[in-house]
C-alpha cells in the first residue's frame, strides 16, 4: 500500500458522481484537499479546471504523488476510483477474477445507472414542462436497473461479494431515489445493502462533504444555475 504525504486535491461538487470520491478517500484514509467546482455557478468551464478535466464535468483529482513521483491528474469518476484503489491497494482486488466482477459492476454504473438515473432527475425535476413520455422512459428504466441490483444482491452483501469500489460507485445514486420515482420497499435487498453502506462511517462523512454548500444550490428554483447546466452545446 502506498503511503501519502501530500494531500491529494479532489475538485468536487456534492453529487451522486463526486460522492464516489469523497467516500472512497474518506474509506482509505488519506490528505485531501477540497476543491469546490461549482457546478451551478459555471466553475466547471474555467480554464483552470479545463486544463485537468477536459470534459467540463466534475468530479476529477490532481495527485501530488503520482507514477514515478510525478503529479497525475485524473478526470472521470470511474477512472479514479480506479486508480486511487490501485495505489493504495484497497477495494479493488489483485485476484483477476474478483477485480472483474467489479469491473463489471463499476461500468454497469457508470453507463447505465448513473445516466438513467441522471436522467429520470432531470425530466422528472428540472424539465421546464413535464414531457409524460421522458418521465416514464426514464423512471421505468430506473426501476428495471434498481430490479438487476436487487437481483444481484440476493444472498450477497455487496455487487462483487466483498465490499468494493463498486459499491461506492453506485450507493450514492440510491440517495435520490425518491427524486427518481423509486421506493425502496419494492426492493428489498437493495434496501438491506443501501442502510448496510449508510451505516459505515466513511461513507456518512463521504456523503457529507460539501453538504452544505449543496444545500445553498436549489436547482430546481434557480433558473441560471439550469441555463449554465442544461442544453450545453460545442463552443
Amino acid at each position: 500500500m502506498a503511503d501519502q504525504t501530500k494531500p491529494i486535491e479532489l475538485h468536487y461538487w456534492p453529487t451522486p458522481n463526486g460522492w464516489k470520491v469523497s467516500i472512497l478517500l474518506e474509506e482509505l484514509g488519506v490528505p485531501y484537499d477540497l476543491k469546490l467546482v461549482n457546478i451551478g455557478a459555471g466553475d466547471q468551464f474555467k480554464p483552470e479546471f479545463l486544463a485537468i478535466s477536459p470534459n467540463n464535468r466534475m468530479p476529477a483529482i490532481v495527485d501530488p504523488e503520482g507514477p514515478g513521483g510525478q503529479p497525475i491528474s485524473v478526470f472521470e469518476s470511474g477512472a479514479i476510483l480506479q486508480y486511487l484503489a490501485r495505489k493504495f491497494g484497497r477495494f479493488y482486488p489483485a485476484d483477476e477474477r474478483k477485480r472483474v466482477a467489479v469491473d463489471e459492476w463499476l461500468f454497469w454504473q457508470v453507463g447505465g445507472l448513473g445516466p438513467m438515473a441522471g436522467q429520470a432527475h432531470h425530466f422528472r425535476q428540472y424539465a421546464p414542462e413535464k414531457i409524460s413520455y421522458g418521465i416514464d422512459r426514464y423512471t421505468n428504466e430506473v426501476n428495471r436497473l434498481y430490479g438487476v441490483m436487487n437481483k444481484r444482491l440476493q444472498g450477497r452483501d455487496f455487487l462483487a461479494d466483498e465490499y468494493s469500489i463498486a459499491d461506492m460507485a453506485c450507493v450514492g445514486w440510491i440517495v435520490p431515489h425518491k427524486n427518481q420515482g423509486q421506493d425502496l420497499d419494492d426492493f428489498p435487498h437493495l434496501k438491506r445493502w443501501f442502510e448496510t453502506l449508510n451505516a459505515r462511517p466513511a461513507v456518512e462523512r463521504g456523503l457529507a462533504v460539501g453538504k452544505e454548500e449543496r444545500e445553498k444550490l436549489n436547482l430546481a428554483q434557480d433558473k441560471n444555475a439550469q441555463s449554465v447546466l442544461f442544453g450545453q452545446r460545442a463552443r
